[in-house]
């Protein structure tokens, strides 16, 4: 790309010698960390995978599909949502080394309008190409240390607003928006994203969850025969329909309930003891739980409904929820209260990722984009994994790409390797030491 030569900016500075700035600085990078997300993305076989569902091209074969997959997935992880961002990043010398391009001599990366032409290409078949190749990639990264003791899924929805005319955008009544309502599948002990459904905004939040269970769960137990499976939801996925299939395929539940006056009824005495356990400990916080045999009038039978009562500053509070574990009351809810770490999850999803910019006209062109930043999603995660034993083993992904990835540098193309010069000064060079020592230990 051509070099612009704009004015330089002035500033002034305490010792009263000016500072000029000007973008000029020729082939430099502000994310110096990309590496590591190629690294992560080779050992993962990641793109190379996504890329093989994909349709032929007619020219130039797969490679450039793998190489298109990459540049905007590394975008996506270095917080660069938006295809327009091609239209600088594809001259960047650092993103055209990692896509697979020399820095300087290569070719520019794709472009805004190459990267679209990607994403609309995608149908109902292939999107579910891709959905299958991640869960492939679930598991066979799961089972790295050997068979999983049990697979515990957390299935939650999500709400993505939208702004213009898209396939499936739809109002829903409790977001009071229009929005996509994708459907989410973590694995509660690992963090990782197992799945991710779009699904149009006025969908149920229960809805299409027995199918997506039904095709992971096959998969699960074809490499994990009799592997334990626990599915834990809140209340939006309370359903007769999920209970009896869970129940049908020895998958054990805990679900959150709506409160009713018939399950508070159930509550009532063991808030009442609550209540008097607080008065006379001086107004102290008692948290009590209890269980209780209920059948709503939809379930076919009755059904294990374990309660907590709880006395806050704030008032009582009560929850339900309805499980087939046999454990002691209070230790079922516990388990499903650690539920709210998939909300950190999303979280991460959506905030860092940006995994709701799902600005696409075609509904299965978003789906493809919301699969892109699953895998965006896979590679900071294996970064963060690799980082246990650092100050950034639990560390949220924007604050991780802050300190791993935006680390600015120059990039020399020479004629027997390519040198990325970083500051020297760089509080993260101990977190690439970090990395640099656990590659080593994967090839000793």
């Amino acid at each position: 790309m051509p070099e612009s030569t704009p004015a330089p900016l002035t500033f002034t500075t305490p010792l009263g010698l000016p500072l000029t700035a000007a973008f000029d600085g020729g082939r430099l990078t502000s994310d110096g960390g990309l590496p590591w997300l190629a690294e992560a993305d080779a050992a993962l076989g990641l793109c190379e995978a996504l890329a093989a569902c994909l349709p032929p091209r007619k020219r130039g074969g797969r490679r450039p599909l793998v190489q298109h997959l990459r540049q905007r997935v590394f975008q996506i992880a270095c917080g660069y949502a938006d295809q327009n961002d091609a239209t600088t990043l594809r001259h960047d010398p650092l993103f055209k080394l990692v896509c697979g391009r020399l820095p300087e001599s290569g070719p520019p990366l794709a472009s805004q309008a190459t990267l679209s032409r990607l994403e609309n290409r995608v149908d109902r078949h292939t999107a579910q190409r891709l959905a299958e190749a991640l869960v492939a990639l679930y598991v066979r990264e799961r089972g790295r240390q050997g068979r999983p003791p049990r697979i515990l899924l957390d299935v939650d929805g999500t709400d993505d607003p939208a702004h213009g005319q898209q396939e499936g955008v739809r109002y829903h009544g409790y977001y009071r928006q229009h929005m996509y309502h994708p459907l989410l599948v973590f694995d509660g002990d690992t963090g990782q994203l197992i799945t991710a459904v779009l699904r149009p905004g006025h969908a149920h939040a229960s809805r299409f969850v027995v199918l997506v269970l039904r095709r992971l769960l096959r998969r699960l137990r074809t490499t994990w025969p009799g592997v334990r499976v626990e599915l834990r939801a809140d209340s939006g996925f309370a359903v007769p329909r999920l209970y009896r299939w869970c129940e049908a395929n020895t998958v054990h539940y805990t679900i959150g309930l709506i409160p009713n006056r018939r399950l508070e009824a159930l509550a009532d005495d063991l808030l009442a003891e609550a209540q008097a356990q607080s008065v006379a400990l001086g107004g102290a916080k008692i948290r009590l739980a209890g269980e209780a045999r209920y059948q709503a009038g939809s379930w076919d039978r009755e059904r294990r409904v374990v309660y907590k009562a709880e006395v806050l500053a704030q008032g009582p509070n009560t929850r339900f929820v309805v499980t087939d574990h046999r454990e002691p009351p209070l230790v079922v809810y516990d388990t499903y209260v650690d539920r709210g770490q998939a909300e950190n999850y999303i979280k991460d999803f959506k905030n860092a990722l940006a995994a709701d910019r799902l600005s696409d006209h075609r509904f299965f062109a978003n789906q493809f984009r919301l699969l892109l930043h699953t895998a965006a999603y896979w590679l900071l995660g294996t970064l963060r994994t690799q980082l246990t034993g650092t100050d950034l083993a639990q560390a949220q992904f924007d604050t991780l790409r802050l300190h791993l990835l935006k680390i600015a540098g120059r990039v020399r193309e020479l004629c027997t390797c390519v040198r990325l010069h970083l500051a020297a000064a760089h509080p993260s060079e101990p977190l690439w030491r970090h990395l640099a020592a656990h590659r080593r230990s994967l090839t000793a």
